[in-house]
């Protein structure tokens, strides 16, 4: 096995057999495979190009639970990714798209149907730039206007440069969303997050802190 390798398709056809791990109580797998985007510190592109559809949602779920955690890297970029979305609106199924959408391509459209499905508990995306704040807060909003909650959207925080994750951190606190720091790891070149990307990240990942120091440099671990 490796990170760019691929499994034979008539392995990769197999449902997974969630008997091994019997504290697993959802199904696991993948609506499509793929990314539209390249983003600088991400493998998707390389290990599993472009975008392209891959299950259907009845071929994910198991017969013992009506949970499914779906790992797409960008499943709003696919219209199958979106067709499956709209068939899970009224079934027995609660979801959990735990790679994060992508809030470019949350349209009014979109964020009806957002609305409609069963979420285990949030709705995820990213936000891993500056330029990405507005684009997250807007998406925040439009799913507002169909009763999405501001707490019931998780947005991973892309952890570099610190000024500019706590930009992000504080205008998504103010939101209301669930933030969560990453300090970033260049696997490249084999670079570990620093200490101060650590210290951030604790700072914003322990919530009795997050919600009570307002600022970074009031933090001291």
């Amino acid at each position: 096995y490796g990170i760019y390798d691929d499994l034979p398709p008539e392995i990769d056809a197999m449902a997974p057999d969630y008997t091994i791990y019997p504290a697993c109580d959802h199904a696991v797998g993948f609506l499509t495979r793929g990314c539209i985007r390249a983003c600088p510190w991400c493998v998707v592109p390389r290990k599993e190009g472009g975008i392209r559809p891959y299950r259907r949602w009845q071929e994910i779920k198991r017969n013992d639970s009506r949970d499914i955690v779906f790992m797409d890297n960008n499943v709003l970029a696919s219209d199958f990714g979106i067709e499956q979305m709209e068939g899970m609106i009224g079934q027995p199924v609660r979801v959990d798209f735990n790679q994060g959408l992508d809030a470019r391509l949350i349209t009014p459209e979109i964020a009806d149907i957002l609305a409609r499905i069963k979420w285990i508990r949030f709705i995820r995306m990213s936000c891993d730039t500056d330029a990405m704040l507005p684009v997250v807060l807007a998406a925040i909003n439009r799913l507002a206007v169909y009763g999405v909650k501001p707490y019931r959207v998780f947005v991973y925080l892309l952890v570099q440069d610190i000024d500019s994750a706590e930009r992000r951190a504080t205008a998504l606190r103010a939101a209301g969303a669930e933030v969560f720091a990453q300090p970033y790891r260049d696997f490249t070149n084999n670079i570990e997050p620093t200490t101060e990307q650590r210290r951030f990240a604790r700072w914003v990942n322990r919530k009795a802190i997050f919600k009570t120091v307002n600022r970074f440099a009031d933090y001291a671990p």
